[in-house]
């Protein structure tokens, strides 16, 4: 293959899988700036590669960046380099009133306080990987074990471990990450804002969506949108340029969308069947803030 189609082939790959990768690595990692540079580590590999002879980028993709978020985890337990041990990691509550709507409450309540990533923080590098791979991204064991350089029954037992962990870890801390449908639903919304794909985003939309921001009580009031493609524009317009990952809140599917890798809102994703019919953004810098504290600490 010539190097102007192997380079072609890869500004491809980084526009198609570049969104997915990003999500991948902050599961595994908690910190948005580790995860894209895992991920811009990978692409620096590919770079290196012989493009012509790998078969599928996506999934050489998926195996290297889970290799260096597993090296991250692994080299950060080493020398002791997090600044703050998860196990100490608490909520932290927005002033009072912050909370005064009723539907906030559903969306920032403990039980939503990014409980289950904290908690993934806890597992052993090979059970955290192995289990973000299989019950969260829906990587079957065969491709996880080649991941993680062990057997496919070992990365079984690893995933068991790993769910009694979650289990045990945290009474109420739910491992639900959405049905499979849900998760690729999130996915194809995710790629579609990443890209500025206006007919990706109609696609994952229901035709009668709505859609709400609350910016908080130092912003205007707030004002409903009706219409998935004016829904679609604002998203573009005001989402398009960020990060975005997913983050199950409450069971339902959610957003984190940073900027400049500092947390800047949440999405929070209502489903009706396979479409999205509602996206309410919480933006308040105070609650944004109190979120922000959970992610501020590295692998």
């Amino acid at each position: 293959m010539s190097e102007t189609a192997n380079g072609a082939k890869i500004v491809q790959a980084y526009r198609d899988h570049r969104p997915y990768l990003v999500d991948l690595a902050f599961r595994m990692l908690g910190d948005i700036g580790a995860a894209e540079d895992a991920v811009q580590d990978a692409f620096t590999r590919l770079l290196a590669a012989d493009v012509g002879e790998i078969t599928d980028e996506r999934g050489w993709l998926i195996v290297v960046t889970s290799r260096l978020c597993l090296d991250r985890i692994r080299s950060a337990r080493t020398r002791r380099e997090r600044p703050h041990d998860s196990a100490g990691i608490e909520f932290v509550a927005p002033p009072a009133g912050a909370l005064a709507n009723p539907a906030d409450r559903v969306t920032l309540d403990d039980s939503v306080s990014l409980a289950l990533l904290v908690v993934l923080q806890r597992l052993s590098p090979a059970e955290r990987v192995v289990f973000v791979l299989h019950d969260i991204f829906g990587t079957p064991f065969p491709v996880v074990a080649q991941t993680v350089g062990r057997t496919a029954p070992a990365c079984r037992q690893l995933a068991r471990r790993a769910r009694q962990k979650i289990a045990e870890g945290q009474p109420g801390t739910r491992a639900d990450v959405g049905t499979a449908e849900r998760r690729l639903v999130t996915e194809r919304f995710i790629a579609a804002c990443a890209t500025g794909d206006l007919d990706g985003l109609l696609a994952v939309l229901a035709p009668d969506a709505w859609g709400d921001i609350d910016l908080g009580p130092e912003g205007p009031a707030r004002e409903v949108v009706h219409g998935a493609a004016q829904i679609a524009a604002n998203l573009l317009r005001f989402w398009g340029p960020a990060t975005l990952v997913s983050q199950p809140l409450a069971g339902q599917p959610a957003l984190l969308g940073f900027r400049d890798r500092d947390l800047a809102g949440v999405l929070v994703l209502g489903m009706r069947g396979e479409l999205i019919e509602s996206v309410h953004v919480i933006a308040d810098p105070r609650k944004v803030a109190a979120l922000g504290l959970q992610l501020s600490g590295p692998v």
